[in-house]
Order: C-alpha cells, then structure tokens, then sequence
C-alpha cells in the first residue's frame, strides 16, 4: 500500500495576525508557523493504515523554505520519506494552480491512496483534495470519518448534514479529505525524531514541473486587497408617536440590520 499524505503549514492557531504594508496578505515574519489541523488527521489515518497492510507513507507538501519544518514533524511521526514542491517564489495561488503542482508531482509516483485535510486553517477553500482527484482522475470522498482497506476497494464513512453518515465504496486508487477528529493523532517520539533526520526528503523547484494545463502564474484568482473590518457604534433614537416609531423600527431591522 503506497500512500500519499498532503501537508500544509499554517500560522499558529494563536497568533496575532497584521497585514502587510501591501495590504495582500499578513505579515509572516514574526509569527509561528504549525501543521494544518486536519493534515494532522489525515497523516494519522495513513500511519495506521500502513500498520495494518504495510507499505509505505510519503509526506507531499508545498510551500516556502519554511514548509521543511512541518515536513519533519510528520517523518518524525513515522512517515517514510518526503516530496517537498518548493515555491518560495510564489505567494498564495489559487486552489486550482495547488492541485495543478500537486498532481503534477504526484502522478508518476502511483499511489494507491492519497489523503489530505478536509481544509485549510489560513484560506479554507477546501477544494485541494476534490481538485487532485479530477486531475488524476481517481475517486474521491470527502468528510471522511472512518476508512476500512478491503482489497483494491476501500470503504469509507462519511460525515453528512444533520448527524446523518454516509457509507461509501470507492476503487483504489484514491483521493480522501480527512474530517478533523477522525482519530486520536500520535506524537513524535524523541526516537522518532532522531530518526527522522535519516530520512528522504526530495525537494523540487516548482519552476522545473511540467504543468497540464497552464502554469503557475495563472492563477484565477487575484487577491486586491485585505483589510481588518473597523468596528464602529452608533444610537439612533426613534421619535414620534408609536406608529412612527414601529415604522421606522420596522424599516431599520429590514433595510439595515437585514434580519427580516
């Protein structure tokens, strides 16, 4: 069983944001960075499936220098070697160009399985793992909350609307976009670590991908600018008689609060 696992790092859930001086993005310099909540799960669920029908569990991220660290979170955790797709030179791409660099990475390797988050903590599109599936033409689940290998099928559960599930078959190979909570995820051991430092980590420059279907500067979407909301307060007083003031109470909830 030839696993993939996609990783990405995000500002530390506690970090306290400001925006550049460009206004396109937040400042990176002075915050920590850590491993997206949900890769966590999906690196989790890829360990314990190697445990039960062996091979092996390789760890695919892409990102800036800074992404290495992450990468040597999950080796330390016990995957088996490591692809990172290193885009320094490229800030934020669309969601279509990411599963466009992934693919393109991942397609000569031939993995049965390939897992990622549900989403993002940063940008929360929510669409890498429905992207690289089309792109590779494999099946695809999302809010995937229980994965059962049975042959060259596996079988999943399904998180839906309402406490509803969903029981689904799919043909390997395979895209799966793991639910947060999904299993109880492992910590690095200090043997772990020391063991990480043996293992692969085989670094691209995206320049040097081969990408179907246009480039990385083709992104289709252009962030113009990003702002925090400015909070502000204000009393209107209602006068009159009560006819006037309903009406005007009334015209308020609907034109401007918009809760009718």
């Amino acid at each position: 069983m030839k696993i993939a696992v996609l990783l990405k790092q995000v500002p530390v859930k506690d970090a306290t944001l400001r925006i550049n001086e460009a206004g396109t993005w937040i400042d990176e310099d002075d915050i920590s960075f850590e491993i997206n909540e949900s890769d966590h799960y999906a690196l989790e669920e890829a360990l314990r499936i190697r445990e039960k029908n062996e091979g092996e569990v390789a760890i695919v991220a892409m990102g800036p220098d800074r992404t290495k660290e992450a990468i040597k979170q999950g080796l330390a955790k016990g995957a088996d070697r490591a692809v990172f797709i290193n885009t320094e030179d490229y800030e934020n791409p669309d969601p279509l160009t990411i599963a466009r660099i992934l693919s393109s990475t991942l397609k000569d390797e031939e993995f049965d399985l390939i897992l990622s988050g549900l989403q993002s903590d940063d940008v929360g599109f929510g669409a890498t793992g429905v992207l690289v599936a089309e792109l590779l033409n494999f099946a695809h689940a999302s809010l995937v909350m229980e994965t059962d290998i049975q042959g060259d099928k596996i079988r999943v559960k399904r998180e839906l609307e309402g406490g509803w599930f969903q029981n689904v078959e799919l043909p390997l190979p395979a895209v799966l976009t793991i639910q947060s909570g999904l299993n109880e995820i492992r910590y690095a051991t200090i043997k772990g670590i020391m063991a990480a430092k043996r293992k692969a980590i085989k670094e691209i420059d995206v320049d040097d991908l081969e990408l179907e279907s246009g480039s990385i500067s083709d992104s289709r979407i252009a962030l113009k600018k990003l702002y925090v909301p400015q909070k502000t307060k204000k009393t209107d007083v209602l006068e009159g008689n009560t006819d006037a003031i309903v009406s005007a109470l009334m015209d308020k909830l609907k034109n401007e609060a918009k809760v009718l």
